[in-house]
Order: structure tokens, then C-alpha cells, then sequence
């Protein structure tokens, strides 16, 4: 992957033109589709496959007259005054009739009215109308909804002095969240911190436009995505909070790390490409575990859950393409201004030095690092003694900074010197800290949590003072009646049996529908919609479906808005567990990949617990205990909206593996360059903690920005998200993964061979790509070479020796046998110079890519033919691609085939297209004995008497 995003890196460099242009154009195109294309946000909530949700969808086709809509009017006298005085009858009355009149209204209940009666309170101040709509509350225009308010306008209006009328219920009670001036909250203090970390407006700059652009294109997508289905109105606000989070945050991580080895004298071309192909390969990483883990939310089988995850895991993703194209081109733009000034003077003073040698005469290295075959003495980008390449390949003079020890160097000593104490601490702090999350409480979102001065608010709390609690979410029982001989008895027979449970408060309803086959109970519990009582009492009518089964023929069911919203509650609790599962799981395989380790993704996803718990403690203690809870504007403590969990536990993840990736591959970096695990830590740590820190810092400031003034449902998510961020970023990551790395040692790195082969690899920390540089003029700049290889080695999963060690070269249209008694071994070789086969040690290059890093390059630019049927006919088929090299494995020419194969090859070769041909056990094939002959059993005989003039030189290496 890194070799792919250097190469990327130049690219942007060199367009860099064209890919701003491109990316703005994109955003106006969206722009534009989401225009005229888009159909508005939706933010019904249907949960398919629940009993309530079945139990509504049929009642659309039995009942439609209680199916759709409602809302709720609540008219209270003045003091001293009933409902039935003369002033309040008359005004009521006249609002019943204005307001059955208007559109999409089915039905409205009134007190004056035997067939249709709407409740009155025990002492008569007050009644409750129903106003039943006709269709669902998607279907409801925003005309019939003004309409509804100017009617109760206009009924408080011609009320008695004193008297008052509120609307609300069920069609203005869900209210999901909107843009506000909390996002530019949040981007004022990712610009501070930004220029806080990287000491520059125009470096601070860039992760902002990076970020802004790539959530300008995924929000537009999201309104234009409204075309093809609903959409709900906390999708394109969950897109908005974390593309802002992960686009500064990815970008600071490119910038960053560009600054780092501008700084150390590297030229500012080869910088944003080494930058690239190693922040980007994390990058890359951390993106996919976020879109996982946001794509996972489909786990819960929750059709806008499903949609709101899989519109943020496409902003997620259009925030890591724009980083990695767009920041290469912007710093290339940027060029010299961003490095820094004590390294822009250290360069000015070296070319000063420098020119002053020359003129003098006198010859000065150039700080090249020397490059062997097997890669020692690279200089790789974060190596304070680095001489970089100019564009024109002129080689600059190193600058050397001064690393003196930093606050995270002395932080991260701290943590690793009784590792054993540090990780008891956190266990225990997180673990305390995590206790309130058992009082958790989840249900969807009603008038309550709205603000006081809200419209459905003051409904709700007119409706719980004069009527109870239990009015504002009655219960539906539905059921069959169509078997009864006695429509109207069997329900007041079944409104009988509810009435003896625990927590009802009322059943005023009881009733047939119009053909009789179909009977609703509406029943109304003591607690409020999302108490616990009420939870209980849906599942303790639930419980009584046996029972009225048998005793009375029906099989009842509960819907309603309250009872389907306890249904999504459960559903969403039950899936916890498998979400869980699956992202953990595919983390945990992707983890193992990148950092070729057991221990290390383990421990990464129990820091991830750790987090997951402080947030959901955090949480519980504010909206459940109340603890902060004026100080953020909490509207009403209790349960709070019922996807929070696993939102932000998908949420979460991703980005707990963001920090584990960036902090974690640097620390890797260190130890596969050769330091020790005690050094890889501290190095690692000081190399990465500073952007760690801030990036978290900007994710905290995002997401705590929506908590004050933001809307009630998206608090605890966005509280759970910041609390959760800070304590993975700056305990979790920043504390117990040094400390845990420490305790291991180099067993933190271990990882059974045969996984190791079987796994493919990463290279986020782009030790593939410092392979490759090191090897870049290996053997000579100028040698035209189809395959060369030095000291090759080829093991078994058990490390058992299998091929090697090997040297070879082959120029470009030359010929080889291979020639072995095994046929395992020689299988081996010719699989491992095509880029089929990994190799164990050694370095190979073919067509100038080196092996294993470019493998795929490889294996498109060398065709294989293994024991040909029709060995004419497989060799010409594999020629037609025009391969760079041909490889023929367990070669069998019969004689009658040499003239044909042997014109063949020849015509191949002379196009340039080396030919390598095995033999188990064989002579060389008659038709190449002009060729020479690597023996694997260890016999050059044949190749050392070949003449370098005219043949490759092969060299047989003792085994080791």
C-alpha cells in the first residue's frame, strides 16, 4: 500500500492543479444534484419485524381510522371553571368542527360527543382531545400541520380569560436535530488547536479546507440520496459532526508528518510523497475500521439506522480520498512556506557551506545514505540524518535537527517505568468511572426531552398534570375479532382482563371496527411513555396472549407509538452483542494485518471496552442521574434516545483505532528499524503523541460543541462521543498501551509464522516503501535487468529453509534453467521471482519492481506456465501479453517440440522478454542449451563457465 500511495503522493504533486479543480468541481456538481434532485428529510421511525410495527401495518388496512398520525389538543378552564361551562363548550366545540374539516384529518374526538369521547380530567378543568390523521406521519403535510395550530390558535382565542389550549402528542413530539452554530463552535477550536500544533496559518489552514470540502460533498450526496428513500434529518448532522472530526484529524496526520521531515531537511516533493505513502497508509487503516464499524450498524436490522450508518461510513470515506489527494496537492501548492524557519535556516546555511566547498575545490559528501541489496543504511524520512533528493535529483544537504527531551518523552517514560502499576491504575479509574453505565435507560424520543417553551412540550407537561403521566403514550391492543358472535362484549371482556394488570391507569377505549373484524383497546398506563413501569406493562399484556387465546379465541397484539418505541429499544439493546462481534472481529483480523502481532490487537480492542464503558458511565451519570446536568442544558433527566449505544459504540471504535493506528505504527516504525522494544516505545510516543493529542482534542471540541446548545436527542451521543474520545485518546492510547507495550517487550510483536504467511500485509508504517528507496539504485541506475536477486530465501511456515540462500541476474531478453532434483524447491524459486510467492530474505527486483512489495506489478508483468499439457501452444498464449519475463515451471519438451519452442523463445527474447524455464531432476531442455543453468542443488558448473559477454552472471550462494 505505501509503495501505491507514493506514487499517488508525486502524482497529486505534479496535477496539483488539477486535483484542486477537480475536487471544487465535485462539490459543485453534488451541490447541484442535491438541488434539484433531492426530496426532503424524513424522520418516521418504522422498525420492521416488531409486534407493534405488524400490529400498525395491519391496522392500516382494518382500522385506518386509529393507524395513522395523531396529535394531541388539551383544553384547560380557568380556575374555579369547568370544561361543561357555556364559554369553554361552545369555543370547543367550534374548533372540534373547524379542525375535522381540515385536510389529512380523520377524526377528532370531543367531550359533548357519546360516540367519540375525548377524556376529562377527574375534576372536570380539563379534556384531551385525540385528532386522528389519515396516513402516516411522513404523509402529513407541514399545510395541515399550520392549519392544526391556527385552529388551537383560534380556539384560545374565543376561550374564556384564564383558559388555555396547547397541541402536541405524537405528531409534534419527534423532533430530530438540525444545523446549528455549534459546528463552526467546533471548527473555531479545531483552527486553534491546528495552528496551536503545527505553528503556521497556512499548515493550519489546509486541514480545514480538506475537511470542509469532503463534508460539503457527503452532506450534498445525502440530500440528493433523499430521491431513492427516506432520510432522516440526524444522518446528514451525524455525517456533519464526524466528516468535520475524521477530515481535520486525517489530514493533521499528512501535514504533520510532511512538517516533521521538511524539518528534517528532506526536499518538499519527496516529502509529501514519503508523507503520503505512510500517515496516508494509516490514514487509509483508519478510515476502513470507522466504515466498518459505521457500515456494522446495519447489525440492528433498523432501517434508518442502517441508512444513517452507511451515509457517515460514505462521508468517512470521502473525507480519506480527499486527504489523500487533495492535502498532497495544497502542500505542494504551499511548498517552502511550510517548512519550518529554524529548518528553512539550517538549509540556507548548508547551501551557503556547500557552495563555499566547491568553489574551494573541496569534495563533501552529500549525505546520501549508502543502500545495500538487503536495504541497510536507508535513511528513512523520520531519521534526523536524512539527506533528501531534489526534484532534478541533485542531492541536498542533511539538516540535523536537535531532539531535545519533550514533555511526551518524559510523559511516556513516566507510564513505562512500573508498567504493571500503570495498568492496575487505569483499570481501576476506568472501571469506577464505567459503574453508573448499569443505570443506563434507553427509549425513543418524546415531547418531554423538548425544550420548556416548546409547543408539544407544554402539551405533554399540561397533559401529565391534569391527566397523569400514562396519557401522554397510551397503548393499542389489537385483535381478531372476526370469529365473534359478540363483537362489543368480546371487547369489553378483553378491556376487562387488562384492566387487572398492574400499572394501568385507564382503559377508555374499548371497540369493533366497522365490519366487525378487527377490535382495538386503548389503554393508558400510570408511568410515563418511557418509564420503566410502561415497559413492563406492554410486556405483561404481552404475556396474557396465551391466556385470551384460549380462554377467548383472539390473539392479541400491542402497538402504538409507545409500544414501538420499547420494541426499537429492545431490538436496538439486542443487537448490541452481534454489532459488537462482527466490527470487533473484522477490526481485530485488519489490526493483525497491520501490525503483524497477537497481543497488539487484543489489547486494543479491551482499550476500546475501556472507553466504551467510562462513555456510556458519563452518560448515564448527566441524563440519568443529573449529575452537570443544568450546566448542559439537559431538558429532563431518564432514559435517553435508544440508538445512542450503538452509534457510539460504532462510532467509537473507529476512531479508538485511528489513535491506535497513528500511535501505535509509529512505535512499530521504530522497533522494525531496528530499535529495541524499550526505545521503539519512547520514540515511537515522542514521534506521534503530539498529533495524537491533538487530533483528539479537535474530535473532543467537535463533538462536546453539540452537548450545550444541542438538540436533546443528539446530547448523549455527542457527550458519549467526546467523553469517549478523551478517555481513549489520553488514557487508554496515551497511558495504558505504552505501558501494556512496555510490560511485553518484543513478545508484543510476536505473531505465529504460518499466520504471518497466511495474512496479507498493510505497510502502514511503509517499510515496504523504504525497501524500495533503498534499493532504488541497486544494482546500477542504468542496468536494464529482467530479474535480479541477492542472497533469495524461500522458508516454510515452520521457518525451515526451502530455497536459498540464492543469487541471480538475468538481462532484459535473456534466457535461464533453473534445475533441481526437488520438486517442491524449484516450484518455490520460480513462484517467488514471478511475485507468486513471498520471499523470506533477500532482495529481488524484476522489471525493476522489488519483491514482495510490488508483487502485483510484478505478477502482471510476468507470465508463469506450469507442466503444459501443450507446452507450444501455453508458451504462445502466455507471449501474447507481451510479457517482461516468462517463467515455465517442470518444463517436459518432447524432441519432436524444439524447433517450434526454440523459435519461440527465441522470437520472445528478441522483443526483449527474458525466458526462465525449471527442470526437476532434468537436463537443460535441448532448445536452450545455449542458456546457462542455475542448479538449486547447489552445481554452478554450467553458469561459471558461461561468458558475462554474452549471459547473465549467476552466482550460487552457500547455504547458511
Amino acid at each position: 500500500m505505501s509503495s501505491a500511495l507514493y506514487s499517488l503522493g508525486r502524482w497529486a504533486v505534479r496535477v496539483r492543479t488539477f486535483v484542486l479543480l477537480g475536487w471544487v468541481l465535485v462539490l459543485g456538481a453534488v451541490g447541484v444534484l442535491a438541488a434539484t434532485a433531492g426530496d426532503g428529510l424524513d424522520n418516521e421511525v418504522t422498525i420492521p419485524g416488531t409486534e407493534s410495527q405488524e400490529a400498525l401495518d395491519h391496522l392500516a388496512g382494518t382500522f385506518p381510522q386509529v393507524s395513522g398520525a395523531s396529535a394531541q389538543l388539551v383544553v384547560v378552564a380557568p380556575d374555579g371553571a369547568t370544561v361543561e361551562d357555556g364559554g369553554m363548550r361552545s369555543a370547543v366545540e367550534d374548533a372540534v368542527e373547524e379542525i375535522t374539516d381540515l385536510d389529512q384529518v380523520a377524526a377528532v374526538t370531543s367531550p359533548y360527543d357519546d360516540l367519540m369521547p375525548a377524556s376529562i380530567s377527574d375534576d372536570e378543568q380539563a379534556t384531551l382531545l385525540t385528532i386522528q390523521l389519515d396516513g402516516d406521519q411522513a404523509e402529513i403535510t407541514d399545510a395541515t400541520k399550520d392549519a392544526l395550530r391556527e385552529s388551537v390558535d383560534s380556539l384560545a382565542a374565543d376561550l374564556p380569560g384564564g383558559a388555555e389550549a396547547s397541541l402536541g402528542g405524537q405528531l409534534f413530539s419527534t423532533e430530530f436535530p438540525q444545523m446549528s452554530i455549534a459546528e463552526a463552535v467546533g471548527v473555531v477550536v479545531a483552527l486553534i488547536v491546528l495552528l496551536a500544533t503545527l505553528g503556521s496559518f497556512v499548515a493550519a489552514g489546509l486541514p480545514l479546507i480538506n475537511a470542509l470540502i469532503g463534508v460539503g460533498i457527503s452532506v450534498c450526496l445525502i440530500f440528493a440520496a433523499t430521491a431513492l428513500g427516506p432520510v432522516n434529518s440526524t444522518t446528514p448532522m451525524l455525517a456533519v459532526m464526524l466528516g468535520l472530526a475524521v477530515g481535520i484529524d486525517y489530514a493533521l496526520f499528512i501535514v504533520s508528518r510532511h512538517r516533521d521531515q521538511l524539518r528534517d531537511g528532506l526536499e518538499v516533493t519527496e516529502s509529501i510523497a514519503r508523507s503520503v505513502a505512510t500517515a496516508g497508509s494509516a490514514v487509509i487503516f483508519a478510515g476502513l475500521t470507522v466504515m466498518i464499524a459505521l457500515v456494522g450498524l446495519g447489525v440492528a436490522g433498523i432501517p434508518f439506522l442502517t441508512i444513517m450508518g452507511v451515509a457517515a461510513a460514505v462521508a468517512v470515506g470521502i473525507a480519506v480520498l480527499v486527504s489523500i489527494t487533495l492535502i498532497p496537492a495544497m502542500l505542494a501548492l504551499a511548498g517552502e512556506r511550510l517548512r519550518p524557519r529554524a529548518a528553512r535556516r539550517a538549509r540556507a546555511l548548508a547551501r551557503e557551506r556547500a557552495a563555499d566547498h566547491a568553489a574551494a575545490g573541496r569534495a563533501e559528501g552529500n549525505g546520501q545514505a549508502a543502500t545495500s541489496p538487503a536495504g541497510r543504511g536507508f535513511a528513512h524520512a523520520g531519521d534526523a540524518d536524512a539527506g533528501g533528493t531534489g526534484e532534478t535529483g541533485t542531492p541536498t544537504t542533511p539538516v540535523v535537527p536537535v531532539r531535545e527531551s519533550s514533555f511526551f518523552t518524559r510523559w511516556v517514560r513516566a507510564v513505562t517505568r512500573f508498567p504493571a502499576l500503570t495498568i492496575a491504575l487505569v483499570v481501576v479509574a476506568i472501571a469506577a468511572l464505567s459503574l453508573p453505565a448499569a443505570n443506563l435507560r434507553l427509549a425513543l424520543p418524546d415531547a418531554g426531552v423538548l425544550e420548556e417553551d416548546h409547543e408539544a412540550r407544554i402539551t405533554y407537561d399540561l397533559v401529565a398534570e391534569h391527566f397523569g403521566e400514562g396519557f401522554n403514550g397510551p397503548l393499542i391492543v389489537t385483535a381478531p375479532i372476526i370469529t365473534s358472535n359478540d363483537p362489543l362484549g368480546l371487547m369489553e371482556d378483553l378491556a376487562d382482563e387488562i384492566r387487572e394488570l398492574p400499572g394501568v391507569a385507564d382503559v377508555p377505549q374499548a371497540t369493533p371496527n366497522e365490519s366487525a373484524d378487527t377490535g382495538i383497546i386503548q389503554v393508558v398506563p400510570e408511568g410515563a411513555p418511557d418509564s420503566a413501569q410502561t415497559e413492563q406493562l406492554v410486556h405483561d399484556i404481552r404475556e396474557l396472549r396465551p391466556q385470551l387465546s384460549e380462554e377467548y379465541g383472539v390473539d392479541i397484539a400491542v402497538t402504538g407509538f409507545t409500544a414501538v418505541g420499547i420494541d426499537v429499544s429492545e431490538k436496538l439493546g439486542d443487537a448490541l452483542l452481534p454489532f459488537a462481534v462482527v466490527v470487533v472481529g473484522l477490526s481485530l483480523l485488519l489490526l493483525t494485518m497491520v501490525f503483524r502481532s497477537i497481543a497488539v490487537p487484543i489489547k486494543a480492542s479491551i482499550g476500546y471496552l475501556f472507553s466504551v464503558g467510562a462513555a456510556f458511565g458519563v452518560v448515564a451519570l448527566v441524563f440519568h442521574d443529573g449529575v452537570f446536568a443544568d450546566l448542559l442544558h439537559v431538558t429532563r433527566t431518564g432514559p435517553v434516545i435508544s440508538f445512542m449505544p450503538i452509534v457510539v459504540m460504532g462510532i467509537l471504535f473507529g476512531l479508538a483505532m485511528d489513535y491506535e493506528v497513528f500511535l501505535v505504527s509509529r512505535i512499530r516504525e521504530e522497533y522494525v528499524h531496528g530499535k529495541d522494544a524499550r526505545a521503539a516505545i519512547t520514540a515511537g510516543f515522542q514521534g506521534s503523541a503530539k498529533v495524537v493529542t491533538a487530533a483528539a482534542v479537535i474530535m473532543f471540541s467537535v463533538f462536546v460543541a453539540f452537548v450545550p446548545e444541542g438538540d436533546m436527542n443528539l446530547k448523549p451521543i455527542a457527550l458519549g462521543l467526546a467523553v469517549g474520545v478523551a478517555v481513549d485518546a489520553f488514557v487508554v492510547r496515551m497511558v495504558l498501551v505504552p505501558a501494556v507495550l512496555a510490560l511485553l517487550g518484543d513478545k508484543a510483536w510476536w505473531m505465529p509464522r504460518k499466520l504471518d504467511r497466511l495474512l496479507p500485509s498493510f505497510d502502514v508504517e511503509g517499510e515496504g516503501l523504504a525497501r524500495e528507496l533503498a534499493l532504488s539504485g541497486w544494482p546500477a541506475q542504468d542496468s536494464r535487468d529482467a530479474l535480479v536477486a541477492h542472497r533469495l530465501e524461500v522458508r516454510d511456515p515452520n521457518g525451515a529453509p526451502v530455497v536459498g540462500p540464492v543469487s541471480v541476474r538475468v538481462d532484459e531478453g535473456g534466457a535461464l534453467v533453473v534445475r533441481s532434483g526437488s520438486a517442491r524447491e524449484l516450484t518455490a524459486f520460480l513462484l517467488a521471482v514471478s511475485g507468486r510467492l513471498t520471499p523470506d530474505a533477500g532482495a529481488v527486483k524484476v522489471a525493476g519492481l522489488v519483491l514482495p512489495e510490488r508483487a502485483g506489478a510484478v505478477r502482471r508483468r510476468v507470465a508463469v506456465v506450469s507442466e503444459p499439457a501443450d507446452p507450444v501452444a501455453a508458451v504462445e498464449a502466455a507471449l501474447a501479453a507481451r510479457p517482461r519475463m516468462l517463467v515455465v515451471d517442470h518444463a517436459t519438451i518432447e524432441p519432436e517440440l524444439n524447433d517450434r519452442l526454440a523459435e519461440t523463445f527465441a522470437r520472445a527474447r528478441r522483443d526483449g522478454t527474458a525466458v526462465v524455464v525449471g527442470a526437476a531432476g532434468e537436463a537443460p531442455p535441448a532448445l536452450l542449451t545455449d542458456a546457462p543453468v542455475l542448479d538449486l542443488d547447489g552445481s554452478d558448473e554450467d553458469a561459471a563457465a558461461a561468458s558475462p559477454d554474452h549471459q547473465p552472471t549467476i552466482t550460487q550462494e552457500a547455504r547458511a
